[in-house]
C-alpha cells in the first residue's frame, strides 16, 4: 500500500487481487464427478436389462402362454386365389395371387360374409397397378400395408388385424 500526499493510502494492484477471494475448482469437480457416476450407473441399468430390457427368464416362462392365447383368440379366413392381368405394353403378365385375413375369433362370420367385397377391392386395387410397382424390391411390404389398410376399410375397424399373403407370383 502506497500513501498519496494528502496522506490518504493508496492500494495497489497486488494489493486488490490479495483481497478478492480465488474462485473454488470444488463444484466443477464434484459436478464432472457426479455426471461420470450417473453415465456409468445408467449404461450398467441399460446394458444389464433393468431399464428397457426383457430378462430372458421371464420371456420364455411366458411364451407357451402368449401362443395358446394368441390361438384361441384369433382365426385365419382364407382369400379366394386370384388371377389377374397386368397390363404390360409389350406382354400381358400374370399375377397370381392368395391371401389369409387374421380376424379375431368373434369376427370370423362378419369378415367371412363380406369376402365378396374384400376379393372386390382387393381386385381393383392390383388391377391399377403397374408391372414396375411389383418389381421393386420394397414393393411386398407396401403393397402389403396398402392391401390391409383397404381390407380394414371394407370390413371396419378392429375386424383385421393382419394381411397375410400366401402366394404372389408375376409371371
Amino acid at each position: 500500500m502506497e500513501t498519496t500526499k494528502d496522506g490518504d493510502i493508496m492500494a495497489t494492484e497486488a494489493d486488490i487481487t490479495d483481497v478478492l477471494p480465488t474462485k473454488s475448482k470444488i463444484p466443477l469437480t464434484v459436478g464432472l464427478v457426479l455426471a461420470l457416476v450417473g453415465a456409468g450407473g445408467g449404461f450398467y441399468a441399460t446394458w444389464s436389462g433393468m431399464i428397457l430390457g426383457d430378462t430372458d427368464a421371464t420371456h420364455t416362462e411366458n411364451t407357451n402362454e402368449d401362443v395358446n392365447n394368441f390361438a384361441a383368440n384369433f382365426a385365419f379366413v382364407e382369400v379366394d386365389a386370384m388371377v389377374i392381368s397386368i397390363d404390360s405394353k409389350p406382354v400381358r403378365r400374370l399375377l397370381r395371387f392368395r391371401a389369409q385375413l387374421e380376424v379375431p375369433k368373434m369376427y370370423q362370420d362378419e369378415v367371412t360374409t363380406l369376402m365378396p367385397r374384400v376379393v372386390d377391392v382387393l381386385n381393383s386395387y392390383l388391377r391399377a397397378l403397374e408391372v414396375s410397382d411389383l418389381e421393386d424390391q420394397a414393393a411386398l411390404a407396401r403393397l402389403r400395408a396398402q392391401m390391409l389398410r383397404r381390407v380394414q376399410i371394407v370390413t371396419g375397424t378392429g375386424r383385421v388385424n393382419d394381411f397375410l399373403i400366401m402366394e404372389f407370383v408375376l409371371t
